[in-house]
């Protein structure tokens, strides 16, 4: 079966759960499409030898890769276009605290959690495989609540502080997860050489992504046809995120910054009203049809979760100790920048339920090399996603109205 035919059976499916969802269960479409696709998974385990037929074809799809070089610098573009700069310059500091320090963080907390959680269990794996969980568990995705947290009516600075964050933290947990599996790949190495890898990811990302966003800016400056100018900004993102490969560069990085250009800049500056609605009607689109598409992903992916009681055990166990520790990454920064700037009620509360997990860690622990930690991991990890998306992101919206 090639890529178009799978690709054809998941775009019908994602068409045919959206409607029975919209028709009857009345979901947010992201999470309502998920739990169809759950539903499926489980009634596909029940018939004898149909899992059999699937597991092939999804294997065959490669989720991580699909996610991790295909539909992540779309997310992120399309996120940055439409956050407000002058918003974002507003919180910058709290944004990129929780961003960078609270990802780094969060990376050895939940890491080091989970290491002495499973050596209660009896079950013994390198610290390295620890603190990468840490890393692909961190980022933080809105999608499934941002919808609902509108519709709570969310004070503005909150929900640019949601976005904010996850678009940058993505960028910083890839950059986090690419380093320590260096150091899984090479078995050792020196602190001083991850810093400079990190580094130079980082940095080199939003140069690229500031010269990527200015040349494409100059480009829509002397150019007034929306055709042309929705080509360019495909261009960015599909060639723009493929340099920053070549050059071992973050993508995702180079990607929020070059759309935060795009979306503000070129947008008042270099567009046409025309080009301004078609522009942002197309990119609106593709966000809303490419998280469909993840969520359904998500749910299929149940197919190749191991069923390790253990493993069952420890992802349970891991939610609230996750929760736990994204309050006090929230509570701290809120804390000490509250002394000189002015918070929305229900801040700490609202970030800490609304730090929904999403389609990025299931792609990033399914890049881990194949073998027994990967498979225990990814059950950990699918356990985490789906109580996230699905408890977190149904009742966000009571909470949210309880402050607004």
């Amino acid at each position: 079966m090639g890529i178009i035919t799978i690709s054809s059976i998941l775009m019908s499916l994602c068409a045919l759960f959206a409607y029975v969802n919209y028709r009857f269960i009345k979901l947010p479409t992201t999470i309502g499409v998920m739990v169809l696709a759950m539903a499926s998974s489980v009634g596909m385990m029940l018939i004898p030898g149909a899992s059999e037929v699937i597991r092939p074809v999804l294997t065959k799809l490669d989720f991580s890769n699909t996610v991790m070089h295909g539909m992540l610098s779309f997310l992120l573009f399309a996120g940055a276009l439409h956050v407000d700069w002058a918003l974002l310059k507003e919180h910058r500091l709290m944004i990129l605290t929780m961003a960078l320090l609270g990802t780094l963080c969060s990376t050895f907390a939940v890491g080091y959690s989970l290491f002495y959680l499973l050596a209660a269990f009896d079950i013994q794996i390198d610290i390295i495989y620890a603190l990468l969980f840490g890393a692909l568990i961190s980022p933080t995705d809105p999608i499934a609540v941002l919808a609902i947290l509108k519709k709570a009516g969310i004070p503005k600075s909150l929900e640019i502080n949601v976005v904010g964050e996850s678009l940058f933290n993505d960028g910083m947990a890839v950059v986090i997860f690419t380093a320590l599996l260096g150091v899984l790949a090479q078995g050792h190495a020196e602190a001083s050489h991850v810093i400079t890898l990190f580094i130079e990811e980082v940095i080199g990302g939003v140069v690229l992504g500031l010269a990527l966003g200015f040349i494409v800016y100059y480009l829509m400056y002397h150019v007034d046809n929306y055709k042309v100018e929705v080509l360019l900004t495909l261009a960015l993102v599909m060639g723009g995120y493929e340099l920053a490969r070549y050059m071992h560069l973050s993508g995702p990085i180079a990607m929020v910054v070059s759309g935060l250009i795009i979306g503000n800049l070129a947008h008042s500056k270099a567009m046409s009203q025309k080009t301004r609605d078609y522009l942002s009607g197309f990119w609106e689109m593709v966000d809303e049809i490419l998280n469909v598409l993840l969520f359904i992903l998500i749910g299929f992916e149940l197919l190749l979760v191991s069923s390790d009681i253990s493993a069952f055990y420890a992802g349970v166990i891991m939610i609230p100790v996750l929760l736990l520790i994204r309050f006090i990454l929230v509570l701290l920064p809120v804390t000490v920048f509250k002394t000189f700037k002015e918070f929305s009620r229900g801040t700490v509360p609202i970030l800490t339920w609304g730090g929904l997990r999403g389609g990025l860690s299931v792609a990033l622990v399914l890049s881990l090399p194949d073998s027994e930690v990967r498979d225990m991991l990814l059950l950990i990890t699918y356990c985490i996603v789906v109580f996230s998306i699905i408890v977190q992101g149904l009742t966000i919206g009571r909470l949210a109205k309880k402050y607004t």
